[in-house]
Order: structure tokens, then sequence, then C-alpha cells
């Protein structure tokens, strides 16, 4: 007997339906035979499925059992065919009524006792039932709330292939598993991440900061050790806007299909920020593997990478940036296929100002000499700083800024200010697919960052003294309108591009 169940396996971050065909009753030795470009996951599902059958009180397979996972080009990865397999072996060894299977799409790992085990992509595979007309999904209990988030579709949690196969047959009600909701943005102290209100002294790196995220810039920042780098770039995300919606779905279905929700509910509604450590490979960072998958620059997709200690990445790994820092996405090649991957963040990084850390401090005596000062500077290449809209200097805290016990400026009167200055663009940009100021396109720059003949004159001024690229023209121009933003102005005035301008310390050589 003949029987299909519907399930579904990942092609990057996206579902594709996967049929699973279960034959049994064939003639010829009584094995279960696997096909359909199975890998070794898949392949072990024979042991599973057949060690859970038992341990529910189902019969096992007693001829020949062919399971085609079909389309038989498209490679299949992980666990997650073993509870359909399951049930098309129930349904085609006359055990499973196949009246209401083909209503579902089904897909989960099983234990040997039967239990269910959470599995990667269940939003995906909720999307992909969608928009197949399905009326729900079956999924493991801790991959159903994430399945819960797309509208319209009924997503069932469930426990064991027992539930399963008692629920398919009319034996056993189960309730859909409850629609969530878009969660509050980050609170004071919410997650150990800390205010702002704590940083001391540092009123400029401050603004640089509120800056670049109020127009999603990216963001260098260049100190000694103890200046408070990596304090500043922690507390980022607290006054980062609240994703919408769609933002939130992108995200968790980069980090569904990347596996980071198996231990549980996924945290929904929050920007990730993403901090490799820096001996990270290029395929850790850009994504990739036999099979590709997302690297670090698109889990930090929607949300902030924070590369600390810049210099010290390899330069071939800082160099595959360029390309995703322009675009936003970043495409995969393989043997076993081509991705496409959405990776629009916002870079933030850090680096010391020579190897030794003390380079213009006037309580440390730098020791390193100018070649060597070079050689640390030029791991860093001019296309990479190119793409880097503001660099801001972090001078190390004087005695009297650590003493100081008048707390600075909350998270949230800051994320207000950026919150009011994200609005603008999104009224600015509404009718395109730009949501933020450092997205905006050649033509959108020309429309929206128009500056009169004396501004002009002084921006050419600048560029010239400081040798800059027609690349970090534009940047400029973007920043400036973002300061504008936040000033609730609607053009640029020349305050707001002399702000920008100061905003490229690496182009001005300060250092030497």
């Amino acid at each position: 007997m003949l029987a299909t169940i519907f399930s579904a396996g990942l092609q990057g971050i996206e579902a594709e339906l996967v049929y699973v065909e279960v034959n049994a009753g064939e003639s010829g030795d009584p094995r279960v035979v696997l096909v359909g470009l199975p890998d070794a996951a898949v392949k072990e599902s024979n042991d599973r499925v057949i060690s859970a059958l038992g341990n529910t009180g189902f019969k096992k397979p007693r001829t020949r059992t062919t399971i085609n996972l079909a389309p038989g080009d498209m490679r299949k990865e992980g666990p997650m065919y073993d509870l359909p397999i399951a049930l098309g072996i129930l349904a085609a060894t006359g055990q499973l009524k196949p009246d209401n299977i083909d209503h579902y799409l089904i897909a989960g790992e099983l234990s040997l006792s039967g239990a269910t085990r959470p599995i990667r992509g269940a939003l995906a595979m909720a999307r992909l039932a969608k928009s197949l007309g399905k009326r729900g999904i079956l999924l493991p209990v801790l991959s159903a709330p994430e399945a819960a988030l797309v509208e319209g579709l009924e997503v069932y949690a469930i426990p064991s292939l027992d539930h399963a196969f008692r629920f398919l047959n009319g034996q056993l009600e189960i309730a859909p598993t409850p629609a969530r909701t878009h969660p509050l943005p980050y609170a004071q102290g919410e997650d150990g991440i800390g205010d702002f209100s704590e940083i001391k002294g540092q009123h400029a790196l401050r603004r640089a900061v509120e800056v670049a995220v109020a127009g999603n810039h990216n963001l260098l920042m260049i100190g000694p050790p103890g200046s408070g780098k990596s304090m500043v770039a922690k507390r980022i995300p607290t006054i980062m806007p609240a994703p919408i919606l769609e933002e939130s779905l992108e995200v968790l279905s980069i980090h569904s299909a990347a596996g980071q929700t198996l231990g549980g509910p996924a945290v929904f509604g929050r920007r990730p920020v993403r901090n490799p450590h820096h001996t990270i490979s290029d395929v850790g960072l850009l994504g990739g593997g036999a099979i590709p998958g997302p690297g670090e620059i698109s889990l930090a997709h929607n949300g902030v990478l924070f590369l600390d200690e810049l210099p010290e990445f390899k330069r071939s790994a800082l160099e595959v940036l360029r390309q995703p820092l322009e675009d936003g996405v970043v495409s995969i090649s393989r043997s076993a296929g081509k991705i496409t991957l959405p990776c629009s963040f916002m870079l933030v990084s850090a680096m010391n100002p020579c190897p030794c850390g003390y380079l213009g401090d006037t309580k440390h005596e730098c020791r390193c000499s100018p070649t060597q000062i070079q050689r640390y500077r030029s791991r860093i290449s001019g296309p990479l700083l190119d793409r880097i809209d503001i660099h801001i200097e972090a001078p190390a805290l004087s005695i009297a800024d650590l003493r100081n016990e008048k707390p600075g400026e909350t998270s949230e009167a800051i994320r207000t200010r950026v919150q009011t200055a994200r609005n603008r663009q999104h009224t600015r940009f509404k009718s395109s697919k730009v949501t933020s100021n450092a997205r905006m396109t050649h033509a959108q720059i020309r429309k929206h960052c128009v500056i009169d003949s004396t501004l002009g004159d002084l921006l050419q001024h600048a560029m010239e003294q400081l040798s800059l690229s027609a690349r970090a023209y534009d940047r400029i121009l973007k920043v400036a309108r973002t300061i504008a933003d936040l000033a609730a102005a609607e053009a640029i005035e020349s305050n707001h591009l002399l702000e920008a301008i100061q905003y490229r310390s690496l182009d001005r050589n300060v250092f030497y």
C-alpha cells in the first residue's frame, strides 16, 4: 500500500516541499529502503523510526518497504523527517487512516521512545504550509511556538508519535498553539544588558552612537584599553528601535534555520546582537558549509554585528564583509547548491589606536614605532573603511569621570529620540524598500540630501583635504541627513554637515 505525507526541507532559510512516499507490502527481503538523496542523519531515521514504532506499541513493517523523499534531486538533511516517515509507515501498513493526512504538513525528530524533539526551520515550514493552503502543521512541542507566529494557520504541538497517530485518526483532540504576540523593546537592565546611564563620560562617543543607531550607520570606535568601547557596544541594543513584525519574522527565520532555537522557545521581537571572536573563519562569518547555511552576518540581520579588536581579525575575513555591507545580501555557491541570504546589519567595531593601545594617551607612553602603527592600521583596508560611515575616538577616562556619581542619560531617553528619527525616515522612504538613511540609493541621496552651493563648497574642500573617495562623499551626506533628522530639520544645515565630516577620524590620520 502506498502512502504520501507532506513534509518540508530547508534550502538556506527557506522551506521546500518534500513528499515522503512510503510503499509497503513489496516482495523481497523484509527491510526498509530509504532513497531521495538523504544525508547521514536522514539515513539514520530508519533505526530511530523502527525503534519508536516498537516502543510506542505499533507493528513494525514485515515486508520490504521503500521510502522515497521527493523531489529526488534535492539533498535532504537533518532528522526532521522522522515523524512523517513513521506516520507514512503506519498509513502504508493500514494502521493509520489516511483520510486527514493531506490536510497537514508534518515534520519532527523522534527519540527511540517515540517522543518528539525540536527541529530547525519551523517558522519557514509554517510559511510554506500556509502558502500551500494546508489546514495546519504538526510540529514538536518546542518548535510549535515559533510557527504560531504565522497567521491563518493552525499549529499543533505534538509531544509524541502516539499523539500524532491518535490526532490524525480522530481519536484525540489537540488545541492549536495560541498565536504569539509582539513584545515590547528592551527594558532597563533586561537580560543583564545594562543601561547607557551607567557609562561615565564619553559624551562625544555617546553622541556618535546615537547618530549611528538613528540612521543604522556602520560605526568604528577607536580608543585605548579601558575607555569603554565594549561597554558602549553592549548597550547599543537598549537604544535601538523595536523591530516591526516583518523584521522579527525575518530574524527568527534565520535563527531557526541555523538551529539557534533548538534549546527552547526563541526570544522573539529582539534585534540580534552577534559578537564573534576575532579567530572566526571566513565561512563562519560569511556563511557556507557543505550544505550552505547562514553565518554570523546573516545571524545579525536587522541587528548588530560587533567586531571587537577589528585589526585582529584575519584580513580575508574582513574583506568578505565588503559586498554584504553594500548590498545587504550575500550569495553562497557550493556543490550542494546556491543560496542567497539576507544580511542587512549595523556593523559596530572597535580597535586600539596602535598595537600597544596607548597612542595619544597622556598618561601612558606609546612604545610602538611608526612602522608598527602603520602595519597595524593597514590590516583594515581602505575600501572597508569607506563602508564604515562613522569613525569616532574614545579617549581614556579621567579619574574625575570615573568618580562621578551622577548618572548619564538613560537608554530610554536616547531610544525615544532614535525612534523619532527613524519614524521620519520611514515616512520619507514609505514608497520604497529602504527603511533607514544608511540604506539610501544614489538616486535617493540626490533627492533627500540636497545641499546648497555654500555647503557644497565646504564638502568639496573637506573631500580634497582628506582625499576621500566618492563612496565616502555619499556616506557623509547620509550621516548629515541623519543628524538633521535627530534635530527635526527638513534640510541639511552647515552644523549637520560639519559634524558628519568630523566622523571620518581615520581619514584624517589623527593618530600621527
